[in-house]
């Protein structure tokens, strides 16, 4: 027998939020943008409120200049709703692996006062899901104080650990926005695609993937077409994946720990995607602290991770999270898949950048810009890919690496850096 539900309105739901708490934002495809800007509407009666999230979509008001005294987003990841806001002193930026951000809730490193989720329909039993978005969520809904849910029935059901029954839920507000949407598939060049043959190449059948979003990921899963038999465990994922789940390209049948399942933590796309996931059983939506565990991701052999970045020196340092001082992004699940790929039997830590910008600026550089945050340290790169070739680092110095990078760098800049590396080492790279 379903029970039964009571919905409030937002002004209700809200007013639990005083002055001075700590508030988490659930994000991704899952921010609950109504609630947010009608928090903002509350703003007469609320100071320093922090607000703590990690990518949020989205037009929200609270970002707002006008808000500065009210709101204050204290994010652990900086997507582009907040990027200006960070940029401006109006918010702040907490670098963490994102494997470990349940830590943070979990042991009172960042007690939340109230969580803000969005979640599907409860069904007949009760239960409603952290829909795409489960990652850091589940554990900030275990551990607030009071929590608040955006009932929406656009909002996909899916598996795993975003689960929640309604009588554990302090106040449910219903609406019926649509899902924002974000797809990358148009904006595959030419360039890209020539990485993603490159990357496509280093995948063996049975390999166990990790791609993110954009471009590139996109235009590898376009190149990967002839393989067999693919696993997924991945940090998230979007629509490039569909089509070789369709042709049966990924199955997860080979893979060590949950087979025959999709692991991640979030998903953002298309409709098509939120569809395609919706009471799907062959994917589990699990807590990051799990997804992201190298010593989890370890477990499954030829594990094949592909990240990008900003900028790589000639030593093989990667910055990926600002350029030079400004704060772009952040330090999310990179090194925790870096880490597991190359620990994996067979695995392959792979970074993936075009040799320069859209500008025409280069990104392999003798240093990085100053200021610039190393993601992932040139002790534990492995591959590195551009449009021009594939740079293999692991076990080579540094004379070797400036080498092997400047031969998949953009030929018109590989003099400037060989006489970089001239006046660094003393010779020429060997």
């Amino acid at each position: 027998m379903k029970p039964n539900i009571k919905y409030v309105s937002a002004c209700e739901a809200l007013s639990v939020i005083r002055s001075g708490h700590r508030v988490f934002v659930h994000g991704s495809a899952m921010t609950p943008v109504y609630l947010l800007n009608e928090l903002a509407k509350e703003s007469g009666r609320l100071r320093d409120v922090e607000m703590v999230s990690i990518t949020i979509h989205g037009d929200i008001d609270l970002c707002k200049p006008e808000y500065a005294g009210n709101f204050h987003m204290n994010s652990m990841f900086v997507s582009a709703s907040i990027r200006q806001a960070v940029a401006e002193g109006r918010a702040d930026y907490i670098p963490v692996f994102l494997s470990e951000i349940p830590e943070l809730f979990k042991r009172n490193i960042l007690p939340l006062d109230v969580a803000i989720v969005q979640v599907s329909v409860p069904d007949e039993h009760g239960y409603c899901s952290l829909g795409v978005s489960v990652d850091v969520a589940r554990s900030a809904v275990n551990t607030a104080k009071h929590v608040i849910a955006q009932v929406n029935p656009n909002a996909p059901r899916t598996h795993g650990d975003g689960m929640i029954h309604a009588s554990r839920l302090h106040a449910m507000v219903w609406c019926e926005d649509p899902m924002p949407e974000s797809t990358y598939a148009e904006k595959v060049t030419d360039k890209e695609l020539r990485i993603g043959k490159y990357i496509a190449e280093l995948v063996e059948d049975r390999s166990c993937l990790q791609m993110g979003i954009g471009a590139i990921p996109d235009a590898v899963l376009k190149c990967l077409g002839n393989h067999k038999d693919l696993g997924v465990h991945t940090e998230m994922f979007s629509d490039g994946l569909i089509d070789l789940f369709d042709k049966d390209i990924v199955n997860n049948k080979y893979k060590r720990i949950h087979p025959n399942k999709t692991v991640t933590g979030f998903a953002l796309g298309s409709k098509r995607l939120y569809d395609y996931v919706d009471d799907n059983p062959a994917f589990n939506f699990l807590d990051i602290d799990y997804v992201n565990d190298p010593h989890v991701i370890r477990r499954n052999p030829k594990v094949v991770a592909v990240n990008s970045c900003v900028e790589v020196d000639v030593t093989g340092q990667v910055c990926s999270d600002s350029i030079g001082t400004y704060q772009y992004s952040g330090v999310g699940g990179q090194m925790d898949f870096i880490r597991g790929a190359s620990l994996s039997e067979g695995g392959k830590p792979i970074i993936a950048l075009s040799s320069r910008t859209n500008k025409g600026l280069p990104r392999i550089v003798p240093i990085l810009k100053p200021g610039a945050g190393v993601i992932t340290t040139r002790s534990h790169v492995h591959y590195i890919v551009t449009e021009y070739g594939v740079a293999y680092l692991f076990g080579k110095n540094l004379r070797q690496r400036a080498k092997a990078l400047i031969d998949i760098a953009h030929p018109d800049d590989r003099d400037l850096l060989e006489q970089a590396c001239f006046e660094r080492f003393k010779v020429f790279p060997v």
